[in-house]
Parts: C-alpha cells; structure tokens; sequence
C-alpha cells in the first residue's frame, strides 16, 4: 500500500465541503447500460450527481468502437454503507485478532469507505467496468467488487501479476476516466468518482463539491 492516500486518512477527512447542491439523478436510460447486480428496491443504487454522471457520458464516447462502459453501482445510503463497513470490519477482526482498532479502520478502508467520509454515499462515486459488443465483461484481472482478501490484492489497480490484456483494459477504463476528470480510488480498479473529499484532496481542490445524501 506504500503511497496509496486510503479512505480512512485523516487528510480524506479534513477535506472541508462545500455542498454545490446538485440533485441526484437516476442513470437508467439512453446512453448508459446499467447492471442488475446492486439492484435495490428504491432504485437508488442507479443514481449519481447530474454532473457525474456527464462526465461518464462524456468518458465512454471517448471508447474504441464496440467498447462501453458498464454501470454497477452509484449512490449508496449512509445506512447502506454503514452496514458495508461494520460487517467488513468485523470480517477482519474475526481473522486478525490480534490486530488493534485503527489497523482495522485502515485496512478495512481498503476496500469499504468509512460512512462518514464515503463518495458513494454523495452520489460521487461510481462502481463500472467496461463491455464489448456483445455484452461481455472485458477482462479486468479480478471481478468487480473483489475484496483484497480474495483477489490476493489483484483488485488493486496497479497491481502486479495480472494479465497483459487485463493490464490494458484498466489502462484504457483509467484513461477515458481520468480524461474527463475523475479520480480512482487506487485499492479498486472499478471504482471512480468526482466532487467528493477524496476527489479533492486528490487533484488539489480547495473543497468537496458534495457531501452526504440521505435519501
């Protein structure tokens, strides 16, 4: 993890915000394929801030011919991410007994955002991957959503020992995203984001542009 910024620094925490206000918009609809996989009742995991998603509009026609990007998860409630954190948490206490609270608050930041400072929970951040012509997942080294744990640490997006097209798949998704402005959170290739405290304090911003939403 050397020079990796995780979730749980508390420089990601002193990032001042500045609510823009932006509403929430739902990403169903021309334009951008949207995976099943975090379908919840409310619909909420297909939502994201008006100029988030933009700027995903604007990476994917950025995409060779046949390539899309493939949406799987956006806005994510306070309760929601919560829950995510304290059962992660409790995952790595359960095998590391030995470990103190703050080493499990860091590693598990690796993978799950602590609640209070999480892009998810801003409609920042977006979870995707990319897909050919024929609805097909490229492959990316590991599944989205793969912990550190199963991956062997191949969900980080620098990682070593994945293939040379996985390799060039993260180097395009990466490129295309950049390119319209978003930062990746370095422990997981899928995920992406713009406006929140870890975008800010990653490109320098003066503040986040959103906090979080309870909807």
């Amino acid at each position: 993890m050397s020079g990796i910024t995780l979730m749980s620094d508390p420089k990601v925490a002193a990032v001042p915000v500045q609510e823009c206000g932006e509403r929430l918009v739902d990403v169903r609809g021309p334009g951008l394929l949207v995976d099943g996989r975090k379908q919840d009742d409310t619909g909420a995991f297909a939502q994201l801030r008006t100029t988030v998603l933009d700027r995903l509009l604007d990476a994917q026609t950025k995409l060779p011919d046949g390539l899309r990007l493939l949406f799987v998860e956006g806005y994510r409630p306070p309760a929601l991410q919560r829950r995510y954190f304290t059962e992660y948490a409790a995952e790595l206490r359960s095998a590391n007994p030995d470990w103190p609270e703050d080493r499990i608050r860091s590693a598990a930041s690796r993978y799950v955002s602590p609640p209070e400072i999480a892009p998810h929970s801003a409609g920042a951040a977006v979870d995707l991957t990319l897909i050919d012509a024929d609805g097909r997942e490229l492959d990316l080294g590991t599944r989205v959503n793969a912990s550190p744990e199963e991956s062997a640490g191949a969900c980080y997006t620098d990682a070593d020992g994945i293939s040379a097209q996985a390799r060039a798949n993260r180097r395009l998704l990466s490129g295309v995203l950049a390119g319209v402005g978003m930062v990746n959170y370095p422990t997981e290739w899928w995920h992406w984001s713009y406006g929140d405290r870890y975008w800010a304090l990653a490109t320098g911003a003066p503040a986040a542009l959103y906090g979080p939403e309870s909807r």
